[in-house]
């Protein structure tokens, strides 16, 4: 298997505009002299992981140093090309074995009121701390809109995320007197904003480092009176919303919950309110084939994750609501930018996170994870968007 795996990945390399090295000097690729630099420091090792799950063994690869990008190759531009072929990169026959080595999602990752709140834990309570090291000032953990007419490399990232917060709230729209329901805290960025509009926010998180944190920054801002901070599943919210907004919330429901999900919000959605939501996206047909199956992301990043395609978006809402999809603004570059400074601020403030009890393994899977995600965006198999959602 070991050998196989050699083989196919060999071939792979062969089709994509990279250099790989091999510890004996061997290179594969279809890049040249300039192209990207693999450094392949334990091959052997790496075969043996991807013979066992392709899926997630190139990740655990990474994360135990068997493979890095070469001294002088950004990884997130490294797994560009990847991710822009990875629907080619394999041959038919092949795909055909997908379900004998993949692994499915284990039952505990489903997303309960119980699973969820754990889910939820394993990645945002791993500490403030972390997420500071690396964030904009603002805590913002979303894709940043930037301005279309200036480069993207020369703007501000606080400014891109503010400009991203009030976009969504004119979106679902929001001002003086409205009743806002945000589903998603994050650490208050939004229900502030919301509330320094004169809206009275009730936001609902199941994250108690967040929560904590929040609620801090709303005691800060002096908006407590506006903003009812809750440590609640959505399934649980009553009352009458005049707006309702998420942002990039919607990936940790599962497919499972679609249906509920979007009942919950049809059911809180006063008359002739509005809905903001900031999803990101992946195309129907790649999110039908890998929607079953356990990857890397999920057993190391973001349990119980599920990425949607608008298209099941449209089909869930019209299913099983009243509710439909009337704005759809796309900016999915501008979260490849998002997550290419999250990465290089990550790296740059690596010991302050290290001081936060994290060890070097931890350091390399967050690096892949950041990288693996700014590839996806940045080659278009990924996309983000603002919709705006109402009654039909």
């Amino acid at each position: 298997m070991n050998r196989l795996a050699k083989v196919i990945v060999d071939r792979m390399l062969d089709r994509v505009p990279v250099r790989a090295v091999y510890p004996d000097g061997t290179v594969r690729g279809a890049g040249g002299p300039d192209a990207p630099v693999l450094r392949l420091v334990r091959p052997d090792r790496m075969f043996e992981r991807l013979a066992h799950n392709p899926k997630i063994g190139i990740g655990e690869a990474y994360m135990a140093g068997d493979w890095t990008a070469g001294d002088d190759t950004d990884l997130g531009v490294l797994l560009t090309p990847f991710a822009a072929q990875l629907a080619q990169l394999l041959p038919p026959w092949l795909l055909r074995f997908r379900r004998v080595v993949e692994q499915r999602i284990p039952r505990r990752q489903r997303n309960t009121p119980t699973g969820a709140r754990e889910n939820i834990s394993a990645h945002y309570d791993l500490s403030n701390e972390l997420f500071a090291a690396f964030l904009d000032p603002g805590l913002t953990y979303s894709s940043a809109l930037f301005d279309q007419g200036v480069p993207r490399p020369s703007q501000d990232l606080e400014q891109a995320q503010t400009r991203k917060v009030q976009r969504i709230l004119d979106q679902a729209g929001v001002g003086p007197g409205t009743r806002v329901l945000e589903i998603g805290t994050g650490w208050g960025t939004l229900a502030i904003a919301a509330a320094r509009r004169g809206a009275h926010v009730t936001s609902i998180t199941l994250s108690g480092e967040q929560l904590t944190l929040a609620a801090k920054r709303v005691a800060e801002a002096g908006l407590t009176e506006l903003v009812d901070l809750r440590l609640q599943d959505y399934r649980a919210v009553t009352g009458s919303y005049d707006a309702i907004v998420s942002v990039e919330m919607i990936e940790a429901v599962g497919e499972e919950y679609w249906p509920e999900y979007f009942r919950t919000l049809d059911r809180l959605l006063a008359p002739g309110g509005t809905i903001g939501l900031q999803a990101i996206l992946m195309d129907h047909d790649r999110m039908l084939a890998t929607r079953n199956s356990y990857g890397w992301i999920q057993k190391y990043i973001f349990p119980g994750g599920l990425i949607p395609s608008r298209t099941a978006i449209d089909e869930t809402l019209a299913r099983h609501t009243a509710l439909v999809v009337d704005e759809d603004h796309r900016f999915g570059a501008d979260y490849a930018e998002t997550l290419r400074r999250w990465r290089h601020a990550f790296v740059t403030n690596w010991e302050a996170v290290r001081a936060e009890g994290f060890d070097e393994t931890f350091r390399r899977a967050w690096e892949y994870y950041l990288a693996y995600s700014e590839a996806g965006f940045a080659s278009g198999y990924l996309d983000v968007a603002q919709l705006r959602l109402t009654r039909r």
